[in-house]
């Protein structure tokens, strides 16, 4: 190995993510994350070991890179694989071509045309259900048989380190018959996952379960804010939009479907069975550990496996209808609960709505997110000595102004 990786690293060998990344002395470009490190790929393009435009790595944003195709980005990542296990490769010898994370700027790493969010955990969907309809009837009828899911802001995506403002709304206090105005007072993380679209369509067309990896480029760990006062006074009829659009954040390293191929699982059972366009044949989760933090304080253990709906469902009904996609464009999971009170993956449900605070470590208890609290997010793979992982995302929350 010509650059060395501590043990237990997220971007291990068996990972290389990329990402978009600046310096005092270099301007926005990909990168890819080994180690502690990340490897400029303007800096490698520039030995003549590829084939194709150097523009697209000086980019603000991957969304050309990832246009080449996953015949490229694919062979980019195992060429980068091979040549970082080779004392004689082409990187050998060629510090200039690494930089330490910890002196470069990370920014988002794609442009994001439009961004969906769905609603696939049914241990989080049952929960919400229990707390705000009929406990015995939780789920609604239709959500066994679509990835229920919205349309959401794109703007308002942020990468790991941006800090969200506080959002004001109207809410309706409790007994009260007239709404109020000002900050929420119940701000909320969910933790979720989210893909990115690797490849466009066009207006008309579908994507099938099984041609839907094809068109997944890699996934980002996400966090969809959420402000759960407002959202309650307002989802009805239309669903979610205040309460959510005022900021998302993810992860900087996109780490590709390549990356997470031995993390593959077998999904849950879907009862009743599934629309003909939603049958899928193979594994399609994928067994991702994640946690979540408050502070120094870990308040919940999850995965990604647990989810019912899978990305290649979420992208088949998507398009079912003939809606367009395009490189860059990003789906989330929805909230990731798992069926332990610890792996619930929002406050909303690990407080149960303010009746049973978490406790910190400092002593103090959260029924939701304080001014001044960072958000701390992160998930990687296991198996054996095969460990991929996606970094972090962490945002602090200011005030409201």
């Amino acid at each position: 190995m010509i650059i060395n990786i501590p043990e237990n690293s997220d971007f291990s060998i068996h990972n290389i993510p990329f990402g978009i990344f600046s310096t005092q002395d270099r301007s926005k470009r990909v990168g890819i994350a080994i180690g502690e490190h990340i490897l400029d790929l303007v800096a490698v393009h520039e030995l003549g070991v590829f084939d194709f435009d150097a523009a697209v790595l000086h980019r603000n944003d991957l969304n050309d890179f990832i246009g080449l195709g996953k015949t490229v980005t694919s062979n980019v990542r195992t060429k980068i694989q091979g040549w970082l296990q080779d004392d004689d490769s082409v990187l050998a010898g060629k510090p200039e071509l690494f930089i330490k994370q910890s002196e470069a700027q990370m920014h988002m790493p794609v442009c994001v045309g439009d961004y969906t969010d769905f609603y696939s955990s049914i241990e989080h969907a049952t929960n919400v259900g229990k707390m705000f309809r009929d406990p015995e009837n939780a789920l609604l009828p239709n959500w066994k048989h679509i990835p229920v899911g919205y349309h959401g802001r794109a703007s308002s995506i942020v990468v790991s380190g941006e800090p969200i403002t506080r959002p004001k709304g109207q809410t309706i206090p409790k007994d009260a018959t007239q709404p109020i105005f000002g900050p929420s007072q119940r701000l909320d993380f969910e933790l979720e996952m989210g893909f990115v679209v690797g490849k466009n369509t066009k207006m008309g067309e579908s994507v099938s379960t099984k041609e839907a990896e094809n068109y997944i480029f890699g996934l980002v760990l996400f966090n969809d804010w959420s402000a759960r006062d407002i959202q309650k006074w307002e989802y009805v009829p239309l669903g979610p939009f205040l309460a959510k659009n005022f900021a998302s954040s993810i992860s900087p390293w996109i780490v590709t479907l390549d990356a997470l191929e031995p993390f593959r699982v077998a999904g849950p059972a879907q009862e009743p069975k599934v629309l003909p366009y939603l049958e899928y044949e193979g594994e399609k989760n994928y067994d991702i550990h994640l946690e979540v933090a408050i502070n120094d304080s870990t308040v919940c253990h999850s995965n990604f496996r647990y989810m019912y709906w899978n990305m290649a469902q979420q992208l088949a009904h998507h398009t079912v209808n003939g809606c367009n996609v395009h490189i860059g464009d990003m789906m989330a999971s929805g909230t990731i609960s798992g069926k332990d009170e610890n792996s619930y993956g929002s406050m909303l449900e690990l407080a149960w709505m303010g009746t049973k605070p978490v406790q910190l470590k400092d002593g103090t208890e959260r029924k939701f997110i304080n001014d001044g609290d960072t958000v701390t997010m992160r998930g990687y793979g296991q198996k054996g000595d095969i460990r991929v992982g996606f970094g972090e995302v962490s945002t602090k929350v200011l005030p409201a102004t």
